[in-house]
């Protein structure tokens, strides 16, 4: 998952989930395989009530299948399968049974964790369910009742997407996952990134691991790698700016020991008590960090130039950036409270990194 985006000014467009695309492309495939007529455009019934059209970029059949695509549009959101090519190809079949076959640039589950089995293509319970509902609708209209669907969705580019998310860390292999729980993506939802968080503590649990390393991103987490190589892959969670979400789930699973890693701008949020540490809900506070850095006993001179400062990232000109710094223990000491109250029975290690890779950690002899 790449890292964090600020949020632009002014109304964003919605757009739609992989699973309400391919839950269209179903449906048309369907439909023109049943009436052996070309499909254009299709209608569906979104899980929130909602009914959307949608416009085929292709609908190919023979007597025996029919294969339909269309374009995902994510609207204003910055969805790595904003733009790809979604497919569905059916066919029928006396089994009285809907199944779902793994398409190409469709992932496979390969870890416990998820809410899809090991073995089976990626594609989660709500979409699952959009089709199914969809397609037994469509049998039901033409007396075909009897009748089961192969259904095989497919990703144009898939493989080469999916290298931009967490999936492979999910044990998701060879594609993206087909996602969605109301058919409608809202511009930078914090929900979609919470699901993803909860997914990888699950999977963690569920492959035996009871020691966490929870980051922003990519940045702090290649940094830390390097502190706990012997722990694995899905170990390693990105809590974007969702810190207080990330703990309360962890609070409720049974994870022994968390490591958190944090970089100076969020810190001195979090040291404030702010658990959602995005730059557009939330900004650091220079008198909260003046009277942090005057209780641990700095001169006038100095504490008067935290006000000055238009960035977080600038105390490092202040405070040499060292473990033996008070202002620095004294704000891993306001983290530090500020976490392990979400998870009184874990283990909490923090570390503070600064941008060039260099971390401070707390608890330490100097705490």
């Amino acid at each position: 998952m790449s890292e964090l985006q600020p949020i632009p000014d002014g109304p964003l467009r919605t757009g739609f989930t992989t699973g309400a695309c391919a839950t269209a492309c179903t449906k048309a495939a369907l439909q023109a395989l049943i009436l052996q007529q070309k499909v254009e455009d299709i209608t569906i019934l979104l899980p929130i009530g909602q009914e959307q059209s949608f416009h085929l970029s292709t609908c190919e059949f023979t007597e025996d299948q029919c294969t339909c695509t269309t374009k995902k549009d994510a609207g204003d959101d910055p969805d790595v399968t904003h733009g790809a090519i979604i497919g569905s190809m059916v066919s029928l079949n006396d089994s009285g049974k809907i199944i779902f076959l793994q398409g190409t640039g469709v992932g496979k589950v390969t870890l416990p964790g998820l809410d899809i089995g090991v073995g089976e293509p990626a594609i989660n319970p709500v979409p699952r369910q959009m089709i199914t509902n969809a397609c037994k609708k469509l049998l039901s209209d033409h007396q075909l009742d009897h009748k089961g669907i192969a259904i095989t969705i497919f990703v144009e580019d898939g493989a080469v997407i999916a290298k931009r998310t967490l999936n492979e860390r999910l044990g998701i292999i060879g594609g993206i996952s087909i996602l969605g729980t109301t058919g409608i993506v809202t511009p930078f939802s914090a929900s979609s990134y919470i699901a993803s968080i909860t997914q990888g503590i699950d999977v963690a649990v569920a492959n035996g691991s009871d020691e966490l390393v929870i980051n922003s991103g990519a940045r702090s987490e290649k940094n830390l790698k390097l502190l706990f190589p012997s722990l694995p892959d899905f170990a390693f969670i990105h809590y974007g700016n969702w810190i207080g979400e990330t703990l309360e789930k962890i609070a409720i699973s049974p994870i022994k020991k968390v490591n958190l890693g944090i970089m100076l701008g969020k810190s001195v949020k979090l040291a404030e008590g702010m658990l959602d540490t995005h730059s557009g809900k939330n900004t650091w506070n220079k008198e909260f960090v003046w009277q942090l850095a005057k209780d641990a006993g700095y001169p006038d001179e100095l504490l008067s130039e935290i006000l000055l400062f238009n960035m977080a990232g600038r105390l490092t000109e202040l405070f040499s950036f060292a473990a033996a710094e008070p202002f620095y223990q004294a704000l891993l000491k306001a983290c530090y409270e500020n976490c392990s109250a979400l998870i009184p029975s874990a283990e909490l290690v923090l570390f503070l990194i600064s941008k060039d890779g260099a971390y401070i950690k707390y608890p330490n002899e100097f705490s």
